[in-house]
């Protein structure tokens, strides 16, 4: 059994989602939102790892995984973007869990099943796969998307790590 905390980092809105994962079996803890209302970026930034450091001491997640930063057409809202995940990454290294981190196209092509799926699509998925009674605002399925790929990632790697176990110089025992 693992819980799984994905961020979705922004600089103005980072979404969150926590799973648990048994086995290939995955179910909704908690998702939501840190809305940073500050002008000035220091303050923001600040924010981002108060709540990110929130998060971890009510979920106590074992695993942690952050969407990475792609090249927008605005290279100052890249930078802040990027800030805003070195916030979230602190937060989860002070508290000693290690960092996964996805590519949009990685998280949107383990949820949706193509890498190149809108906001709307990855929503609809989240609902599906975590079977929610309702849809979550877009920031936090992002969140919730994130950690469900680490647990199919982190499934995946399980699954092989018993069949290399399994083997003599290559063979099955």
């Amino acid at each position: 059994m693992a819980i799984i905390l994905g961020i979705d980092p922004g600089s103005r809105i980072t979404g969150y989602g926590v799973v648990r994962q048994v086995g290939n079996k995955m179910t909704y803890l908690g998702s939501g939102c840190i809305r940073m209302t500050d002008t000035e970026l220091a303050p923001r930034l600040k924010k981002i790892y108060d709540g990110v450091s929130e998060i971890i001491l009510q979920f106590q997640p074992d695993l942690f995984a952050i969407e990475q930063v792609f090249m927008a057409k605005n290279p100052d809202s890249a930078l802040k973007l990027g800030q805003a995940r070195g916030a979230a990454i602190v937060a989860a290294a002070n508290a000693g869990l290690a960092v996964a981190e996805y590519s949009a196209r990685q998280i949107k092509q383990a949820v949706v099943g193509q890498g190149g799926a809108d906001k709307a699509q990855v929503q609809h998925m989240v609902v599906r796969l975590l079977n929610l009674p309702g849809t979550p605002q877009e920031d936090a399925a992002d969140g919730l998307a994130v950690a469900l790929c680490h647990g199919h990632t982190y499934q995946s790697l399980i699954s092989m790590a018993g069949q290399v176990r399994g083997t003599v110089r290559g063979r099955m025992r």
